[in-house]
């Protein structure tokens, strides 16, 4: 009997043991000092917060109560000791309204060599439109700065976040692995200069799911290195579309590959579904792609691959794209086209488009047959494909 009593409390302290290492540490920001009346600097709290997180052997929570807390550049880097932190946030994070504190630094908020952070809701104000307004009066202004950037992170959760009038890039994902990301709103205007929504780049296995971007740039941009992407419903509009590239600007570059975007919307953007590539020598390459279930509202080119991308025509003149297009599907997309060519292919003529696949498209143009442009694509179509198929 003494026994089997005292098994049972070696029982019980082993489990009361586990449940208080098991039980996350919480760190409110404002009981380290932030203030949530959106002009006291509460940088150093949030810098204490993941201070005491990063250095937790416990999982950690960083809870951002109700209110607004002013910030100045935050840069949390790992590694941590422990690879579960969550920052909960109820309130809404501001950046400096005077753009230049912020113009020439790159990044507002950064996460750095971080494996298992999670982010859950939120707002993120940026007070963008000051640089908007100086950089359409054409004076010098700084480049402005990314709202929140992952660099060289694993096992990112970013959910139900909002993010407001950026200075540049919305949210960045760079050189990752994993990183989820659900429920993501971006606001910018239509006329807001590179406010991309989301820009991923070198990173694998990143999934975008049911999120509304609104912006002035891409609401999705894919950059060099991206392997297995996954976006699904995502409503996109204002903005420039879903994007692979720019591709090749580098001779030498990291290729994109095993793209998915499906159940995705376009409302009044200025492209659909797009792969662009610099005309320039390059190994890049763009393969096995695929764009399903799509519905466009007039926007002005619905399906588009560019090879002859140059800007101001600096660069690359007179030179064709290295870059190579091929096993890209087209699949389910219909809607109306704000211009008469509605699927165009502008391929290189040196590194031809191949495989190109149009399978139940049905595109129009103010309710008529809209058009299609090849140029240098090689592929088949099937089922119903409207503008007929020009490859």
């Amino acid at each position: 009997m003494a026994y089997l009593r005292s098994s049972l409390v070696l029982a019980l302290l082993s489990m009361f043991i586990s449940i208080v290492l098991a039980s996350p540490m919480a760190y409110n920001v404002v009981s380290l000092g932030a203030k949530a009346d959106g002009k006291s600097d509460s940088t150093q709290a949030f810098v204490s917060a993941w201070t005491k997180a990063c250095a937790s052997v416990k999982p950690a929570i960083i809870y951002v109560p109700v209110g607004r807390f002013y910030l100045r550049q935050l840069v949390f880097t790992g590694p941590c000791n422990n690879n579960a932190i969550i920052m909960r946030i109820a309130g809404t994070l501001v950046a400096p309204s005077d753009y230049r504190i912020l113009g020439n630094t790159g990044n507002w908020i950064v996460f750095e060599q971080v494996d298992g952070v999670t982010i859950s809701g939120g707002i993120l104000d940026a007070q963008g439109t000051g640089l908007w307004a100086c950089k359409a009066s054409g004076n010098s202004c700084p480049s402005g700065a990314t709202t929140l950037e992952f660099s060289n992170s694993n096992n990112i959760v970013v959910h139900a976040l909002t993010s407001l009038n950026s200075q540049m890039f919305h949210i960045v994902v760079n050189g990752c692995h994993n990183v989820k990301m659900q429920g993501i709103r971006v606001t910018a205007a239509g006329n807001s200069p590179n406010t991309d929504g989301i820009h991923v780049q070198l990173s694998s296995s990143v999934t975008i799911l049911n999120s509304k971007i609104r912006t002035g740039d891409d609401c999705i941009s894919i950059g060099p290195g991206t392997t297995n992407l996954w976006i699904e419903n995502v409503a996109c509009g204002p903005g420039h579309g879903i994007s692979i590239g720019s591709l090749g600007k580098d001779q030498q570059e990291a290729g994109v590959q095993n793209v998915t975007v499906k159940t995705v919307t376009f409302t009044g953007t200025q492209n659909g579904v797009r792969i662009k590539s610099w005309g320039k020598p390059s190994n890049g390459f763009a393969r096995n792609i695929l764009f399903q279930h799509a519905v466009m509202t007039n926007v002005q080119n619905p399906i588009a691959i560019d090879q002859n991308y140059c800007p101001g025509n600096k660069g690359c003149p007179g030179q064709v794209s290295g870059v190579q297009i091929s096993d890209v599907t087209y699949q389910d997309i219909h809607g109306t086209s704000a211009t008469e060519v509605a699927v165009k292919f502008d391929c290189s003529p040196g590194n031809p488009c191949s495989r190109i696949r149009l399978e139940n498209v049905k595109l129009t143009y103010k309710n008529q047959v809209a058009q299609a442009s090849c140029s240098h694509a090689v592929g088949t179509s099937a089922g119903f494909v409207q503008p007929t198929s020009c490859l």
